[in-house]
């Protein structure tokens, strides 16, 4: 196993392996609107020695030497894209309205002894409402403009949608830094029930996801057709 290169870009790591993705979320590191940078310099933002990172990603390597973990930078413009489809846009069909669900019902309950459970309500409200006008823009406008015509579009055709995209996965990432924040990092308070665990897993999970979600958009998809972007 080669040595990592801490100048290479986040981003590029994850691009090359996505199971590097779970060691830099452990470590608070952003992979996805923050992929752009060096490994290094991400470290330092972080506020974690590069060296443990290295360490932690070659532990994770190791263990993880027979995993079925698909390199989507391999994969066609269409295959990605079905894939963002099937399993992330999917994912957050399931996932938002159970979440609306979880947040009214533990607010309801626990909001008086714990008041910031309002906050998390309205941000994962806003979240929940970008998200799902986002996902109708690339349904409908982004995605069909790349499988259907795919190399054929004119240079710098697609740079106005994928600013946009960019845009509001920045926006995305910013309202899940909250809830981490606002949930003590998905911690469940001493007096917290089932549902109000659940709500904290479900918040983590949908955090994972989404960080995989825009990591496929920014960092392998988008630049094929907006070099310059990022």
């Amino acid at each position: 196993m080669s040595a990592i290169d801490t100048a290479r870009t986040v981003g590029e790591l994850v691009t090359e392996r996505p199971a590097r993705s779970r060691v830099f979320e452990e470590h608070g590191i952003d992979y996805c609107c923050g992929g752009g940078i060096p490994l290094e310099d991400a470290c330092a933002e972080a506020g974690v020695e590069a060296e443990r990172v290295l360490e932690a990603l070659a532990t994770a390597e190791g263990d993880s030497a027979g995993e079925c973990d698909r390199n989507w930078a391999e994969a066609g413009s269409a295959e990605l894209v079905e894939h963002i489809l099937s399993a992330h846009h999917e994912f957050l069909r399931r996932e938002l309205p159970r979440l609306d669900s979880l947040t009214e019902k533990v607010l309801d309950a626990h909001g008086e002894n714990h008041p910031g459970l309002s906050d998390v309500r309205r941000t994962f409200l806003a979240l929940r409402g970008e998200l799902e006008m986002h996902m109708s823009k690339e349904e409908q406008v982004l995605f069909p403009a790349i499988v259907g015509r795919g190399e054929s579009l004119p240079e710098g055709a697609l740079d106005a949608p994928i600013r946009v995209m960019e845009h509001e996965h920045v926006s995305a990432g910013r309202a899940l830094e909250a809830l981490g924040e606002l949930t003590d990092d998905y911690t469940p308070p001493e007096d917290a029930c089932n549902t109000y665990r659940a709500m904290l897993d479900a918040i983590a999970e949908l955090t994972r996801d989404l960080h995989r979600h825009i990591h496929e958009e920014n960092n392998i998809l988008f630049p094929r057709y907006a070099p310059g972007q990022g």
